[in-house]
């Protein structure tokens, strides 16, 4: 073991909405935490510009407020944030040992892990100037936004399919855009999208370009097979192609799903005794804040009775 001041009974590898809950509570529960949250801590919700489905907040907040309050209220219960990320971890041994990147050695009693997803993006640059300024990797963040006018979704599976099917309930109109002759999805989502008259699945395209100026106002589509241009006016864009765990430091050292995911029971406990999964890291399927802040805390709970357990 090294020396005191690089041990910590929890440490927090992440800096979204459930690493900060779970160092809310670990810190609040009197236990040593330290909390590895990178260079810009925040995740995903630092591109969220308003905010409006998280309890507490009457009004709509910005995503990097909402994260810079939660980072104050972990800092004043007594976690130690690091503004720097975890390059190597090795669970094998107790206690865990972990390597900053600025090469810093630490140990850990118990481990949280919740880096998150990332939405997979085109790449296109236009597609990186307007997030947040009308291009959306979540539906359900933002698709409040565009009551009464039309929207783009992009993507032709599952997800693609519950985001335009999600986005009816406020869009005048949902163009969905897919690259090949066939959707992806499943059966009963693509008999549904056929029967909603609010949406236009536009085969045989790909997105080329998002225009617009301060925000986006429509996007130019191709043809794959003719080459023929399209221009759709939206203010609305959202990318429904995937989301990317961030677990590459994690594969051969946890079970992973076929995704990509942390495999985690319902109390967030991993393959590895001591080792916790909160948020988007281990859930596929909801990715929201307050999801994975709930997460968070139960990944604080059962860390806390873990050390408990072990040193009793």
């Amino acid at each position: 073991m090294t020396d005191q001041t690089s041990h910590f009974d929890i440490v927090i590898i992440g800096s979204g909405p459930a690493a900060f809950t779970a160092a809310i509570y670990t810190a609040r529960g009197g236990v040593p935490t330290a909390l590895f949250g990178g260079v810009a801590p925040g995740g995903q919700l630092l591109q969220t510009m308003e905010i409006e489905n998280f309890p507490g907040f009457p009004e709509p907040v910005a995503g990097a407020d909402l994260m810079q309050n939660m980072l104050k209220q972990a800092a004043r219960l007594g976690t130690r944030v690091f503004s720097e990320e975890i390059a190597a971890v090795d669970f094998t041994r107790h206690p865990f040992s972990l390597t900053a990147g600025g090469g810093g050695a630490y140990t850990a009693g118990a481990v949280i892990i919740a880096t998150g997803a990332q939405a997979r993006w085109l790449g296109l640059p236009s597609e990186r100037k307007f997030v947040g300024k009308g291009v959306s990797g979540c539906a359900t963040c933002d698709g409040f936004f565009f009551r009464g006018r039309p929207v783009c979704v992009v993507g032709g599976g599952d997800s693609a399919a519950e985001d335009a099917l999600f986005l009816t309930k406020f869009a005048s109109k949902v163009y969905m855009v897919h690259r090949r002759d066939e959707l992806r999805a499943i059966f009963r989502l693509r008999e549904k999208l056929k029967a909603n008259p609010k949406i236009e699945i536009i085969y045989g395209h790909v997105l080329e370009e998002i225009t617009g100026d301060a925000k986006v106002t429509g996007v130019n589509l191709r043809n794959v097979k003719t080459g023929e241009a399209r221009h759709i006016e939206v203010p609305g864009v959202f990318i429904a192609i995937g989301h990317d765990p961030a677990t590459q430091l994690f594969r051969d050292k946890l079970n992973l799903d076929d995704e990509g995911y942390i495999v985690a029971d319902c109390f967030t406990a991993t393959s590895v005794y001591g080792v916790f999964a909160a948020g988007d890291v281990m859930d596929p399927h909801y990715k929201q804040a307050v999801v994975a802040a709930g997460n968070g805390c139960k990944a604080a709970m059962e860390a806390l009775g873990y050390l408990e357990e072990i040193k009793a």
